[in-house]
């Protein structure tokens, strides 16, 4: 058996020789990254702009501008409609160059991908932010939070949920409890929204003690803690309605994934051996599934970062979701490429992050990487 140089530590445990191969393996995988993230945004430019076809749409747009501001202008009232065309027309070329679309599609795809790239949004054509900003990047951020608030909240919660009730079942699989929960698992077919509107004629409608939605009231508290407070009153029904949804299927599939585990021989063993149930569950069940957990709720984490359009939509929600759905609406590429781009950078980084994460606490993915033996 190869002898393993343990003159270099690193890490909780690693050698010299396993960091060495973990840092090619790192490398190799950040290309991975930026090349998967570059050919996303490139597609996300492609597909925003079909492409190229939404130029002639938006020289349409500016046309249509241009007329009727210099019809309904009264410093070009006395001109002939002759003259009125020519100044129309040398106001549409001069609106084309600033806005670069003289320049072939193909060349400004290119330009757009090295700024998006380097996370340089430019300007919106149409969506502004709450503070009047154009800024692609101002109009995101503004709205992030807000996501973040709502929607990673239930995520992490769900999640946490989902995953000890699942490993409650999987350790009494056959019960009363189990076989109730897994014949409601056809509940999670209905969507979150939809359970939102039932929610909402519920508590807001009928009883009356939850609002409808928005983000806060009108007008909104001054006190800063009753302003916290009535924005965490106004999230409370979509965070319901999105547990109520993925509660059932949540359940059920990390009871199936627990249960994998819980049918071991070892654990078997333990459990004849008399040991501590906390005992079984963190070190023969929860220990070795930690790589999967710990996957599964940083990808949910960064999932919930893109928000809901309907749920949002439902709930009057300023998040991600609606802004997205906004912008396909209005064809406003800027805004679509920039949620694109800072969704991919942030897969990007959590894979790249999970891949540190997992040669830490697994020690085979280490031995793996050296080579074993």
């Amino acid at each position: 058996m190869r002898k393993q140089d343990k003159s270099f530590s690193f890490f909780s445990g690693f050698s010299k020789s396993e960091f060495e191969k973990f840092l090619i393996y790192f490398v190799k995988r950040l290309v991975a990254v930026l090349i998967s993230v570059t050919i996303t945004c490139y597609l996300t430019i492609l597909i925003a702009e079909m492409g190229g076809f939404i130029d002639t749409v938006v020289i349409s747009q500016l046309k249509d501008e241009i007329r009727n501001m210099v019809r309904t202008s009264p410093e070009y009232a006395s001109l002939s409609p002759q003259q009125q065309e020519e100044i129309m027309a040398i106001k549409l070329n001069l609106t084309i160059k600033e806005r670069g679309l003289d320049t072939p599609f193909y060349i400004r795809s290119l330009i757009y991908l090295k700024n998006a790239l380097t996370l340089d949004l430019g300007r919106a054509n149409i969506l502004v932010s709450d503070s009047g900003s154009r800024r692609v990047q101002a109009i995101i951020f503004e709205r992030l939070p807000y996501t973040i608030l709502l929607f990673t909240t239930a995520t992490v919660l769900g999640f946490f949920i989902n995953m000890l009730f699942g490993l409650y079942l999987a350790r009494h699989r056959g019960s009363l409890v189990d076989r109730t929960m897994v014949g409601l698992t056809f509940l999670s077919s209905i969507p979150g929204w939809f359970y939102g509107i039932i929610f909402i004629m519920i508590f807001a409608m009928y009883l009356g003690i939850l609002p409808y939605g928005g983000l806060v009231s009108v007008p909104p508290p001054n006190d800063p803690l009753l302003y916290v407070l009535d924005v965490l009153k106004h999230a409370l029904l979509p965070i319901l309605s999105w547990l109520f949804s993925g509660l059932w299927l949540g359940v059920y599939a990390n009871r199936n994934f627990f249960l994998i585990f819980s049918t071991h021989g070892y654990v078997t063993v333990a459990d004849a051996k008399g040991l501590p149930e906390k005992r079984i569950l963190s070190k023969y069940i929860i220990k070795p599934a930690l790589p999967t957990i710990i996957t599964n709720l940083s990808l949910g984490i960064i999932g919930s970062w893109m928000g809901a359009m309907v749920t949002e939509s439902v709930f009057n929600w300023p998040g991600i979701g609606s802004l997205t759905y906004k912008a396909i609406n209005l064809k406003d590429t800027p805004v679509i490429v920039g949620t694109t781009v800072i969704y991919a950078y942030l897969l990007g980084l959590t894979m790249l992050i999970l891949d540190i994460v997992y040669s830490i606490i697994d020690p085979r993915i280490r031995t793996g990487l050296s080579g074993g033996s």
